[in-house]
This record gives structure tokens, C-alpha cells and sequence, in this order.
């Protein structure tokens, strides 16, 4: 049975490939994510922000109006009502570009995710990043291009990779080293697997 997916629609840069929700799916719209969904014909089921991306407050049934001063970013409090919700599958668009800071903060929040047992996606312009935290990230061999791998905290331990051109078993990676750069999917099954830690692992696709 498919699991539930939880989009996240946010103000940045929108490569909408894969945005197609479907029956006991949840959208939320952060902010200017609105807008995009809109122009898109599509429907958000909740409004989340402090609107600064846009000229006023939505007109929508279900506005959740946050601060314009606060401790988190209108994207993490969209993925926080999403958990909060029961989802565990989640799909960021619209988290990329424009300042750098913010895209930063979508990339923390695929940790935060992780690390509550959740699986997150976010989607640039031609890549895809994720985050695992004690597991495993399987890719089937349709996968082509470069895969890289970093250390979210302060180390990751038994960082094993299998079926990429360049193999670890039961590595260490702190965050400041790039040993995990530029691996190479070979068109056979893969795996990013870590035994303690966080890793965030980006693909091009």
C-alpha cells in the first residue's frame, strides 16, 4: 500500500517534476508557496507563513499566520503541522534558490526530519537531497550520475555505500572532510547506509 505523502510547497524555486498528490495526501503551502501552487491549478489543504513573499494574507479556509520574527523558518513550521499530522513521507518543492541561508535551512530540515524517524525529499533544479539518520537509503539501478554524501553532526559511524563506483564499509565521516563527494552511481542497486549518525546525501537526476 502507498505510504501518505506530505508536500511542501515553498517560495523558491519550483521544479514541480513528481508534485502530483493523490488521495490521503496533505499540501501545505509555506508562504509564497501559494502563489506557485496556484499557478500550478493546484489546491493547498493549508496556508502556513508570515507572508512577507506575498502582498497580503491568503484567501483560504485554513491559514495558519505565523510572526514575522520567530524562531523557525515558515518551511519548518509547514513540516513540523505535517508530522504533527501523522505523515512520514515528505516532498519539499520550492526550497531552493534565491538566499543561500534559506536553502541551508530546507537542507537542516531534511535532519530534522530524519531524526524523527521521517523521510524527506527535496527537490532542486536537477537534484534530489535526503537524509538518513541509523539506516539506509536503497536506490534501484535506474539511477545515473553523481551521488554524494555528508555528515550531518558531529560524526557519522559504519558509513557503508554499496553498488557506487567508490565503496566504503563501516567508515567514519566528520562534517569536515569530502571524502564523500562525487561517487558515481554504476547502473546497478545501491545503498547509503549509516550504523550512528545523520548523512545528507545528494543525487542528480
Amino acid at each position: 500500500m502507498r505510504e501518505p505523502i506530505c508536500y511542501v510547497i515553498g517560495a523558491g524555486e519550483l521544479y514541480p517534476a513528481g508534485l502530483e498528490p493523490k488521495v490521503g495526501d496533505w499540501v501545505i503551502a509555506a508562504d509564497g508557496g501559494y502563489r506557485a501552487l496556484r499557478a500550478l491549478g493546484l489546491r493547498a489543504d493549508l496556508v502556513v507563513g508570515d507572508f512577507d513573499s506575498l502582498d497580503e494574507r491568503p484567501d483560504h479556509p485554513n491559514v495558519m499566520t505565523l510572526p514575522r520574527e520567530k524562531d523557525d523558518t515558515d518551511m519548518a513550521v509547514a513540516l513540523e503541522m505535517g508530522v504533527k499530522r501523522g505523515y512520514r513521507t515528505f516532498r519539499l518543492y520550492g526550497g531552493t534558490g534565491g538566499r543561500i541561508d534559506h536553502t541551508l535551512a530546507n537542507l537542516q530540515c531534511l535532519t530534522w526530519l530524519s531524526r524523527r524517524g521521517c523521510r524527506g525529499e527535496l527537490y532542486g533544479e536537477n537534484w534530489t537531497a535526503a537524509a538518513v539518520t541509523d539506516g539506509a537509503l536503497t536506490f534501484d539501478a535506474s539511477h545515473r550520475g553523481y551521488v554524494s554524501v555528508f555528515c550531518q553532526g558531529d560524526r557519522a559511524e559504519g558509513v557503508t555505500l554499496r553498488g557506487l563506483k567508490y565503496p566504503l564499509d563501516s567508515a567514519a565521516l566528520t562534517p569536515d572532510v569530502t571524502l564523500g563527494v562525487s561517487n558515481e552511481f554504476t547502473g546497478a542497486e545501491s545503498s547509503i547506509a549509516v550504523r550512528t549518525g545523520t548523512l545528507l546525501v545528494v543525487w542528480y537526476r
